[in-house]
Order: structure tokens, then C-alpha cells, then sequence
């Protein structure tokens, strides 16, 4: 299926794709607006690849720029750039589209520095190390032992998944 130019991942449709939030739709606003140069109502291609990485942390290329203008001026001929209204169709489709599970996995990847399928406390530590380095020991730990629900001393990517998913982050 294709929205304005953006295709759905292969294998899904309109209806398995999730709901955006209020949040995720106030933030597109947000970037609309703070892309919206001198305010006139509607991003130029440049103000468009700014507003992509903005929301999703890559720039676009040029095809996929071409595409989502192109689906706008189908709908709107005379359209200079992306008016609100199509950018929050856009980019909803777009976030929503966004695969939960992949990006779980890549952080799992990340974190599993030795390719092992699982993580240990120094996994954990490592990592903490880098991104909160004033972190107590005591608090990773605690953070480990509760992510470990089987208590093997391990996470696997099932604990590590449903931390992520269901958000049990007491302990860090």
C-alpha cells in the first residue's frame, strides 16, 4: 500500500500497522511548525528533509523526498511544497509503520556485544558505563535482577523484550 509516496513494510497492511498517539501527532505538528520557515504554510523540499530528520533521525533521500511531494501534488496540483495537513498524513504513516520489534532487536544487538544471545551483568555494566557512567553498581544490579525474570544470571532477548514492551524500568 502506498500513502503520499511512503510504502508500508512488505507483509503489512493499512490495518496491522499500530495507531499513532496524540503525542506522536503533536509532535509532528511541533516539527512542522519549527520547520516551517518564515511560516508560509507548507515545508519546501528542504524544510521537508529537515522535519524527516527531525522525527525519525535520518535524512531522506532524494527518491523518497520526490515520492511524498509527488503524492501531495497528485492530490493538491497546485501545491509548492508539503501543506500541514498532508505532512501529518505523512509522516503518521510513517511512525506508525515504524517496527517495534526491529528496533528492540537492535538494541539487543548492541548490548550483546559478544554476539551470545543473551546478557550478563557485565554486559549491562559495559554499557552503563558508556551512557551512565554515574550510575551505582547497586542500581545496575538491582536494574539486572529484576530484567532477568528467570533468574539465570542471564537476559535473554525474551526478558529483554518484555522490559522493552511492557516497560518495567523500576530499577533503573
Amino acid at each position: 500500500m502506498n500513502t503520499f509516496g511512503f510504502s508500508f513494510p512488505r507483509g503489512a497492511t493499512a490495518s496491522s500497522i499500530r495507531a499513532i498517539t496524540n503525542e506522536e501527532r503533536r509532535a509532528i505538528s511541533t516539527v512542522f511548525h519549527d520547520c516551517d520557515n518564515n511560516h508560509k504554510g507548507f515545508l519546501s523540499r528542504e524544510d521537508l528533509k529537515v522535519a524527516v530528520v527531525a522525527l525519525f533521525g535520518y535524512k531522506p533521500s532524494r527518491y523518497e523526498v520526490d515520492k511524498m511531494l509527488e503524492g501531495v501534488k497528485e492530490k493538491k496540483k497546485d501545491t509548492v511544497g508539503m501543506p500541514l495537513d498532508s505532512f501529518v498524513k505523512v509522516m503518521s504513516s510513517k511512525m506508525a509503520a515504524k517496527d517495534q520489534d526491529e528496533e528492540i532487536r537492535q538494541i539487543f544487538m548492541a548490548f550483546d556485544t559478544q554476539c551470545r544471545g543473551f546478557l550478563s551483568i557485565d554486559d549491562l555494566r559495559k554499557v552503563f558505563s558508556q551512557v551512565a557512567p554515574r550510575m551505582s553498581m547497586n542500581s545496575i544490579q538491582s536494574a539486572f535482577r529484576e530484567i532477568d525474570r528467570d533468574g539465570d544470571g542471564r537476559v535473554s532477548y525474551k526478558d529483554f523484550e518484555f522490559m522493552m514492551k511492557y516497560n518495567v524500568t523500576d530499577g533503573f
